[in-house]
């Protein structure tokens, strides 16, 4: 068996608020602890009226407190949106605040339109650039802060784990090189997910935090008891999808009956093919397509994400989904 673990966007659904978001959020982190899952993470977007979660270090404090044993952190922080010493403070912070269970995971794209991230107020050039060495002055700041140069407090000696999130063969390269976590983006990136994997195993160097290779991928999963039912949950991923193609901004959309009068052929082809690793269906539909998933990839650990508008769907696909923990089988 392998872990399962949760990604959050903090979904603000049409109709709703961003404070009924929150308290889903925390619900869904309780809900995920209850049934047996290894992490809970949260993603660092900007600008998009769908997602609440642009705050990720405040945030996670709010899982951190509404929760007591699961592991939380970001997946990912946008780390060229960000002065390596502030994110250290943040997240030592947090670690002083819920020990032993906060965790980094690491991007390095925006997480936003441009005109947003030029917003952030960071040397874009730069930062992304920058990416190698500001990951290694994070490193420096959890340490044990001896060597004379600027401090993080708190955050000095915390250690907190470091990942290393992606969609490219780029992050599989440095996660190799830096010897980190590496998680895949393959709910919403599929193309270089096997190449990806192969590089980062192939060249991984042993480090102080991890001595072998570990993957862990993403999907998005919507588990219900029927094959329709689950299906027709996921038509508001499918919609929201086709809204980022078409750069409509707007909350997160709720289900339709009929994709046919939402999409064109060319649209239904890339929203299809860019979630093809989705997992929807019946716990039955689910464990056949999930199994075959971890067979090919034979990934150390798998993060779903959960993009359902109805709240009490979204938690009762936490629950299914977890039940399928006990089933599947990692390859050999």
């Amino acid at each position: 068996m392998i872990p399962f673990s949760i990604l959050d966007l903090s979904q603000v659904v049409e109709g709703g608020t961003v404070e009924e978001s929150f308290r889903n959020t925390a619900l869904m982190a309780q809900a995920a602890e209850r049934a047996g899952y290894h992490r809970y993470w949260l993603a660092e977007h900007h600008g998009m009226p769908a997602v609440a979660s642009s705050a990720t270090a405040v945030l996670i404090g709010h899982v951190g407190h509404a929760t007591s044993r699961i592991r939380i952190g970001s997946g990912g922080i946008m780390l060229p949106n960000h002065s390596p010493l502030v994110i250290a403070e943040q997240f030592g912070t947090l670690a002083a605040l819920f020990p032993g269970r906060v965790e980094l995971g690491l991007g390095r794209a925006p997480g936003t339109d441009m005109r947003t991230a030029r917003a952030l107020r960071r040397d874009l050039e730069a930062g992304a650039n920058s990416f190698p060495n500001d990951i290694l002055e994070l490193q420096r700041l959890f340490g044990a802060g001896d060597d004379g140069q600027v401090m993080a407090m708190p955050g000095i000696g915390s250690n907190v784990p470091l990942w290393l999130l992606g969609s490219s063969l780029y992050s599989a390269h440095l996660a190799a090189a830096l010897g980190l976590p590496y998680a895949f983006a393959s709910h919403f990136a599929p193309d270089a997910l096997m190449d990806a994997i192969a590089i980062y195993r192939e060249r991984f160097q042993p480090s102080a935090q991890l001595d072998r290779p570990y993957v862990m991928a993403g999907v998005m999963g919507v588990v219900a008891d029927t094959d329709e039912e689950a299906k027709h949950h996921f038509t508001s991923a499918q919609l929201q999808f086709i809204n980022l193609r078409r750069n409509t901004r707007g909350y997160f959309p709720l289900p339709v009956r009929n994709m046919d009068e939402h999409w064109t052929e060319a649209e239904r082809y890339n929203v299809e093919h860019t979630l093809q690793y989705a997992i929807v269906g019946s716990p039955r539909t689910a464990e056949r397509d999930l199994s075959e998933f971890i067979r090919v990839t034979a990934i150390d650990e798998l993060i779903i994400s959960m993009p359902i508008a109805d709240l009490d769907a979204r938690l009762k696909s936490i629950e299914l989904f977890a039940g399928l923990e006990t089933i599947v089988r990692k390859a050999a």
